[in-house]
């Protein structure tokens, strides 16, 4: 393999196979890993400089041993180190795509009886990879035309509405293992006793001081009845307990303290309060509050 590739065209190689050999391996996110790790950079330079190295030590050990050759030898070495360089097997594929056609200083032998205004008409043969192109244009024109045209294969925008489509099936589905992306605008009510008893739990240790354990209220507001000072709902009562109540007088914003999720299975557990009965039920404070979405 040595012998076939020169080594200006080798190292490179072997390089490119290396960097991205590291670049598959280490995950650096969207940055390239030699940029986000610095040591990762100083290793692709030490391999760069082994390579190099080794090329050197490897030249070196050719010339001592073409020194210490008689001179059919050094001829019959020096030949085949031309030849393999000459790339003979590139230089054999361009002719063959280039083909026969006569050079410009030719032409003149190729002018036909033709004359337009001027204008002479060549004879000369079209080069293979421009032949080569036109054939696999049109082999590819029916393909298409048979694929989209008689067989209404989809098309960019079909294509386009099938990937928004599956994008928002795959989002739903992230959403369900990544809770804590949840927000005001993206909250559902949530009915899983798992989740209920979660919120159960966080109600407990972080708001019985303030709505008492039955939700009847204390220095907070009465959960069980249909008034709310800052509306009812998921998104309403999700928002209030992230951000807090009322300036200066309102209950803090828990979204230092709580998860996003656990805010939600707070949220949701409260609503389960409404229309309960506490042991010393507080005055109703706010206004009657009527979700939109489920009014006649």
């Amino acid at each position: 393999m040595r012998n076939l590739i020169p080594s200006w065209v080798r190292v490179p190689i072997v390089f490119l196979i290396i960097f991205g050999a590291v670049e598959y391996v280490i995950d650096s996110g969207n940055q390239p890993a030699f940029i986000k790790y610095p040591a990762v950079l100083l290793f692709l330079l030490l391999v760069l400089l082994i390579l190099i190295a080794m090329e050197a030590i490897i030249s070196a050990l050719e010339n001592v041993m073409l020194h210490k050759l008689d001179e059919e030898a050094k001829a019959r070495f020096l030949a085949e180190k031309e030849k393999t360089y000459q790339f003979t097997w590139l230089k054999n594929m361009y002719t063959k795509l280039v083909g026969k056609s006569k050079p410009v200083e030719e032409e003149g032998e190729l002018i036909l009886d033709h004359n337009y205004d001027g204008i002479k008409e060549l004879d000369n043969n079209l080069p293979p990879w421009w032949l080569y192109g036109f054939y696999i244009s049109i082999i590819f024109a029916v393909v298409y035309m048979f694929r989209y045209q008689v067989f209404n294969g989809d098309n960019q925008y079909d294509e386009y509405n099938q990937k928004v489509a599956q994008a928002e099936i795959d989002y739903k589905e992230y959403l369900k293992t990544a809770k804590d992306l949840v927000d005001f605008n993206t909250v559902e009510l949530l009915t899983d006793a798992s989740d209920i008893n979660a919120g159960k739990a966080t109600f407990e240790a972080n708001c019985v001081a303030c709505h008492m354990a039955d939700g009847g209220g204390g220095i907070g507001p009465n959960l069980t009845d249909n008034q709310w000072i800052l509306g009812g709902g998921i998104k309403n009562v999700f928002h209030t307990i992230t951000e807090g109540g009322r300036s200066g007088k309102g209950m803090i914003a828990w979204k230092q303290q709580l998860k996003p999720a656990q805010i939600a299975q707070v949220a949701s557990y409260v609503l389960t309060l409404q229309g309960t009965t506490p042991a010393n039920p507080k005055e109703p404070e706010g206004d009657v509050w009527v979700d939109e979405n489920t009014e006649k």
